[in-house]
C-alpha cells in the first residue's frame, strides 16, 4: 500500500453537520504518487458554507492536499436536510458551480455513517 492509499483509508467517507439544511459536495480524492491510481469519493456538507466552491471545497481540499500525497476535484453538489430527532436525512438539488452530485451514491455513504437513519434522495429543488 502506498503512503497516499494509507492516508485515504483513514479519511471519513461522509462528514456533515449534525442537523439543519445545508449545501454539500462530493470530492474525488486521488493519489499523486506515481503508479498509484487509487481514489475515493467523500461527502462533505456544512451549514457555515455560503457557497459550494469557495467555502466547502476550498477548505477541505486544502486540508487533504497539504501533505503533497493527495489531489482533489469536486464532482458535484447539492443540499442535505438532516433531522436527527426524526433520524432522517434527505439529499436533493444541485450546485450551480459543480452541477448535480450523484445523490444515490451520496445516500449510500450517509447510510454507512448513519445506519439507523432513513436516508432518501431526489433531484428536485436547488
Amino acid at each position: 500500500m502506498t503512503k497516499a492509499a494509507a492516508v485515504m483509508a483513514n479519511i471519513p467517507r461522509a462528514d456533515i453537520d449534525p442537523s439543519g439544511v445545508f449545501k454539500y459536495i462530493v470530492i474525488r480524492v486521488y493519489s499523486r504518487e506515481e503508479g498509484d491510481d487509487s481514489e475515493i469519493d467523500i461527502v462533505r456538507g456544512y451549514g457555515w458554507a455560503e457557497y459550494h466552491a469557495g467555502d466547502i471545497y476550498d477548505r477541505v481540499s486544502a486540508e487533504l492536499e497539504d501533505g503533497g500525497l493527495l489531489d482533489c476535484e469536486c464532482i458535484g453538489g447539492g443540499r442535505i436536510k438532516h433531522n436527527p430527532e426524526a433520524k432522517k436525512i434527505h439529499v436533493y438539488g444541485y450546485s450551480l458551480g459543480y452541477g448535480r452530485a450523484n445523490h444515490a451514491e451520496t445516500t449510500e455513504k450517509l447510510k454507512e455513517k448513519y445506519p439507523d437513519y432513513e436516508v432518501t434522495w431526489d433531484n428536485e429543488g436547488y
